[in-house]
């Protein structure tokens, strides 16, 4: 039979038939594994936003009241802000938190670097196992048993003195963590000293990656040791520096272990950070308000020191 004019050829019309019973069942398909993947990320969500997210809303929430954490909460707006920018005991700690980050951070990242590139060259094998082991023991120490070996060391009795006393420097002695001028660089000398462990072994590592054929080629070009490590080295472990600056300015700016141990903020105010105001604010002197607008601040002034770092130091893929 002549199928009618304008009409599909019957094969025709069958493929279009079963292509349209088929099409349902793949968007159908489609749409069901993608929200399957949301119900695999549900919980994590759940935990996320419970734990974390929930938190920074209700800090942000008690910064904008006057409260002593158990009676009524008064309104006070922007005031503990203002109080936070204004103070100069506030603003004092928070220097004292970008000073720790020369200490915490740029002293560890500079002699993780110079350290992992003698370590690339000297060790090998078994040795080598040994030696990042003992460089990244440090890190393995809880930050509350090295503030308690660093106070007994810098103490006025500690180590350190007795060294200078046996080597007839007797007048560099003092106590190092009680003494209004060198109190924030020894706190700032233990957190170097543990941050120096991680920053070293993320560098040999990232040393490990680099191409062998970029050093010989550098070599044949005549470059030294030194020119080799500007050349072909420093630039490609910028995401290795990039991951040490910002775990150890975060470290610096959220420290609070270390100093709560070896000096508990003082002398005075001399080694105090926001954390540990914070602290003190909330549970000592009941102001919860105060101490939550703080609490924001310094959150935001790590996002202000990190997402930089970040932007800087990532890939570029273009």
């Amino acid at each position: 039979m002549t199928p009618a004019p304008g009409s599909a050829p019957p094969g025709r019309q069958a493929t279009r038939s079963s292509t349209a019973s088929v099409r349902p069942h793949r968007n159908r398909w489609g749409r069901t594994a993608r929200w399957a993947g949301w119900w695999w990320v549900l919980p994590a969500l759940l935990m996320y936003a419970v734990f974390v997210l929930r938190p920074l809303a209700l800090t942000f929430q008690y910064s904008l009241y006057h409260w002593n954490g158990i009676g009524v909460a008064r309104w006070a707006g922007l005031d503990n802000y203002l109080t936070v920018f204004t103070d100069r005991d506030l603003l004092k700690i928070i220097t004292n938190a970008f000073v720790l980050i020369v200490f915490f951070s740029f002293v560890p990242v500079a002699l993780g670097l110079l350290v992992a590139s003698l370590v690339r060259r000297i060790t090998t094998g078994t040795f080598g196992t040994v030696v990042r082991t003992i460089l990244f023991l440090p890190q393995v120490i809880p930050l509350v048993a090295a503030g308690i070996a660093w106070s007994w060391l810098l103490s006025s009795n500690g180590l350190v003195n007795q060294v200078l006393r046996a080597v007839g420097l007797d007048g560099l002695t003092r106590s190092w963590l009680g003494d209004f001028d060198t109190a924030l660089p020894s706190v700032g000398m233990i957190g170097a000293w543990v941050m120096l462990g991680l920053c070293t072994i993320l560098l040999v590592t990232g040393m490990s990656k680099i191409d062998p054929a970029l050093y010989e080629a550098a070599r044949i070009d005549g470059a030294g040791p030194v020119r080799e490590f500007f050349a072909v080295t420093l630039p490609s472990l910028r995401q290795e520096i990039g991951v040490c600056l910002t775990v150890t300015v975060i470290a610096a700016l959220a420290s609070f272990d270390i100093v709560y141990i070896s000096t508990s903020g003082g002398p005075g105010i001399q080694t105090t950070v926001p954390g540990l105001e914070i602290y003190r604010l909330a549970f000592s002197q009941r102001q919860v308000g105060l101490a939550s607008a703080l609490a924001v601040v310094l959150m935001l002034l790590v996002l202000a020191c990190v997402l930089p770092i970040q932007r800087l130091t990532r890939e570029d893929r273009g």
